[in-house]
């Protein structure tokens, strides 16, 4: 009988799993790699509560999860020698770090004569899975990708285990002890959290469409933490949003899979533009860039979605564009800035779409109107009419009706309305041009 090492990596899940499938035993594994321990403290205490989580998902299968921590090719392939494994399993993925992982598990596979199976799972399609026409290896444009992985045949989903079944004496390792995140109001990681979310968003995804951009309705599904270390499957997501006709909301996981195949093409987005014309005249200001970080602009709702980022963890899909056209727009900031202090924060922070939606916003990435601006105090206006969004997360600001929130410095006399609000902060811009609604 057969034995496969299963490594998991960023599919947390049982579900819809093809690392966990196509063997007579599987020997589910995660490696703790310190190289990646200190990245979020938010993202490690989502971690480390979705490993507890698949523990007590594998252990009703008649499984376990195998808890190991170093340097995950060498923990895989010590594992496949204990157990006399004939195969190792892993998803692909797209960053640099996981594609020379993928890359020195394949040669130590080759080296122990051992079958290294690299499966699908992190996507709904695979990057490369279409092409643009001319030989190109990703499309740069989203229209015709979308269009293509429209049009694509999709994998068929991976039945849930019946049963795992260790080898006997496999050492499980002990669960690492969950950390404290930085973020209060955090969502709690796991498959079962993942999928009871993904079942109440279902019975309200059909009013996706007009309500995402609504900030203080938060029409939107939260999935994305679940999406990221794949607690959830996005072909059952995409699947389930498509037989009920939620259109848009499908387009929002393409643009998931577009980041990804833009990012197997492109490794170093995080740190290199994809269009180096845009990426001149940044001005570098410590003073700027803290009150930016600690939502103390001045601007409203920069500053709200600021701080529902430190908060959570998280942040509105529309907060995330207003604060991120303010830095590297209004404020004339490096976009790096911006890539490394969400990816801090972000519960769903990933190399794909955090890098990939940076660049597109400081247009040194795939906008195809790379000059564009948003007026911030137009965006609060359209998608904060009432201003909700903002006094939940400014409280300095509670005391203010309507719409007059996101202009507070033009009260007639805002000292002594007690605001305890900083004035807005000065650009290098026209600051008169994104000031006036």
């Amino acid at each position: 009988m057969g034995v496969t090492v299963a490594l998991l990596t960023r599919d947390l899940r049982v579900h819809d799993n093809p690392v966990l499938a196509g063997a007579d035993r599987i020997v589910p594994l995660y490696v703790l790699d310190p190289t990646l321990a200190g990245l979020s403290a938010n993202r490690l205490r989502f971690l480390h509560q979705s490993l507890a989580d698949l523990r007590e998902s594998l252990r009703r299968l008649g499984g376990d999860l195998v808890i190991r921590e170093g340097d995950p090719v060498a923990e895989t392939m010590r594992l496949a020698r204990e157990t006399g494994a004939d195969r190792v399993a892993v998803a692909g993925d797209v960053t640099g770090y996981a594609r020379r992982r993928e890359r020195r598990l394949r040669d130590e596979c080759e080296r122990e004569r051992t079958e290294l199976r690299v499966t699908p799972g992190v996507t709904v399609l695979s990057p490369g899975a279409v092409r643009p026409g001319g030989g190109g290896e990703s499309y740069r444009v989203f229209s015709p990708y979308f269009r293509a992985w429209s049009a694509a045949a999709w994998r068929s989903p991976v039945a849930t285990p019946q049963r795992i079944t260790l080898p006997d004496g496999v050492a499980t390792g002990s669960l690492p002890k969950i950390p404290d995140g930085e973020s209060p109001h955090a969502a709690e990681g796991g498959e079962t959290i993942g999928r009871r979310r993904l079942s109440g968003w279902l019975r309200q995804i059909e009013g996706y469409e007009g309500a995402h951009d609504d900030m203080p309705a938060d029409g939107t599904s939260r999935l994305s933490p679940y999406l990221r270390w794949g607690c959830v499957s996005p072909l059952a997501v995409a699947e389930a949003a498509r037989s009920r006709g939620a259109e848009a909301f499908v387009r929002q996981l393409c643009w998931r899979d577009f980041y990804y195949q833009v990012a197997h093409a492109f490794p170093k987005l995080s740190t290199e533009p994809m269009r180096p014309a845009g990426d001149q005249g940044w001005r570098y200001d410590d003073d700027a860039r803290e009150h930016w970080q600690d939502g103390l602009t001045g601007v409203p709702i920069v500053d709200a979605g600021m701080r529902q980022l430190r908060a959570e963890g998280w942040m509105h899909n529309r907060a995330r564009l207003i604060t991120a056209a303010f830095l590297t727009k209004h404020l004339g900031l490096d976009w790096r800035i911006g890539v490394e202090w969400f990816f801090r924060w972000l519960l769903d922070g990933d190399v794909p779409n955090n890098s990939g939606n940076w660049q597109w916003v400081a247009g040194t990435g795939n906008d195809t109107r790379p000059y564009r601006r948003f007026n911030p105090i137009r965006q609060a206006l359209r998608f904060d009419p009432e201003g909700v969004y903002v006094r939940r997360y400014v409280p300095e600001l509670k005391g203010i009706d309507g719409a007059a929130v996101h202009q507070p410095w033009r009260l007639a006399d805002p000292v002594r309305r007690g605001l305890d609000y900083p004035g807005p902060l000065e650009s290098h811009r026209d600051e008169a041009v994104w000031l006036r609604p």
